[in-house]
């Protein structure tokens, strides 16, 4: 897969894949998410608001294992391989700083990963 980086942008398998990580995801989460709640199947936990539904949506869009495995099923030419696992690189790099960036701008302290007792 030579080239520039800017043609593998407009190649339709990486947009392709690119734009279902990272609009296609968050999307689905969000209404499934949004209708749960609206018809009474579920609420949102204490001290969960949408925005950390929203942004949480947006960290689903970093899906490299599925993406890689149904790539590797969908595509047997190992070009049209390497341009979809562009798009998953893309789509899942652009998607984790999104949701990241949602999540960080609520001001919100990090939980450390460890207990400091």
């Amino acid at each position: 897969m030579g080239g520039d980086l800017r043609s593998h942008f407009s190649e339709p398998i990486s947009l392709g894949v690119a734009l279902g990580l990272l609009l296609g995801k968050p999307l689905g989460i969000m209404l499934a998410a949004w209708f749960a709640v609206k018809i009474g199947w579920s609420g949102l936990p204490e001290g969960v608001t949408w925005n950390d539904i929203h942004g949480a949506a947006w960290l689903a869009g970093i899906g490299f294992t599925m993406s890689l495995f149904i790539g590797a099923l969908a595509f047997s030419d190992q070009e049209m391989l390497d341009r979809a696992k562009f798009g998953i690189l893309v789509g899942s790099l652009l998607a984790g700083i999104v949701g990241s960036g949602i999540l960080l701008a609520k001001g919100r302290p990090l939980s450390p990963l460890t207990n400091k007792d």
